[in-house]
């Protein structure tokens, strides 16, 4: 009965502290050290209304905005993940030959090969919100023609939202698309 009841006691003990303190204290520092962070990274409009996250990929629909990375997901941020299918599978070639069929419809002056490999394939995720400044410049002459902004300043604006290497040697450059097209939306207002 000693032996239960020390049991009970100690399961108790390690709930709170693990289960609860433990929660608290991480919590606490994340929103004292990096709140934006802990908060989910959020972007706001002019209103303070949620338009996104600096880290979870948003569909734009308007081809008048830079596209990001295809979603296997349907961009819900509820949950992620890929359909983790061989090159060879069937359902992924008929998703890649429908986005090589929409990026020939929306980019007739960008030739396929040209064409970045992260704008018709989806990530592990599901959700990555950057792509490379290549998909993003192979984006501009379609941009340029919608918006009327000349290639150059659309060149200027995908410079200014990319991202350089973390700690100048981990990664790659990303343009961070989310940022890029509110900047572009601006422009064009």
């Amino acid at each position: 009965m000693k032996l239960i009841v020390s049991s009970i006691r100690l399961s108790l003990v390690l709930m709170v502290v693990c289960g609860l303190l433990y929660n608290l204290v991480v919590t606490g520092i994340a929103q004292a050290v990096m709140p934006h962070q802990a908060d989910g990274s959020l972007v706001y409009d002019e209103n303070q209304n949620v338009i996104g996250s600096e880290l979870i990929g948003q569909h734009f629909v308007d081809p008048k905005y830079f596209q990001s990375r295809v979603s296997s997901i349907g961009y819900n941020g509820a949950g992620s993940g890929s359909g983790n299918y061989a090159p060879s599978h069937p359902d992924l070639l008929a998703r890649v030959q429908k986005s090589l069929e929409s990026w020939k419809k929306e980019n007739p002056d960008v030739p396929v090969s040209r064409l970045p490999i992260d704008l018709i394939t989806n990530s592990g995720s599901g959700l990555d919100p950057h792509i490379s400044p290549e998909a993003a410049e192979a984006q501009i002459p379609r941009i340029s023609k919608l918006t009327g902004i000349s290639a150059e300043k659309l060149q200027e604006l995908v410079k200014d939202h990319t991202a350089a290497r973390e700690l100048g040697f981990l990664g790659e450059p990303v343009v961070l698309v989310l940022q890029l097209n509110l900047a572009l939306a601006e422009l064009t207002k």
